[in-house]
């Protein structure tokens, strides 16, 4: 599965794209953030998509060939 980063998350990540094993967003999330504090940081304060669906329950088991798409805030006008 692929993790897709945006904006101060992609910044923060040094890839746009990065592939994980399956298991629980949370999970992942943990994986992908352990050597990286400046994304914990960022992740913290984004949203999330699987497979362009909006997630909100982060135990959400996340399977091979999906994709999660890792938003930050955004500023609009």
């Amino acid at each position: 599965m692929e993790i897709r980063y945006f904006a101060a998350a992609r910044a923060a990540a040094g890839v746009s794209v990065e592939r994980a094993n399956p298991a629980s967003l949370s999970m992942i999330l943990t994986q992908v953030t352990a050597s990286n504090p400046a994304l914990a940081h960022v992740i913290d304060q984004c949203s999330f998509l699987v497979d362009s669906v909006a997630v909100n329950d982060m135990d959400m088991p996340v399977h091979a060939g999906s994709f999660i798409d890792v938003l930050p805030r955004f500023a609009g006008g």
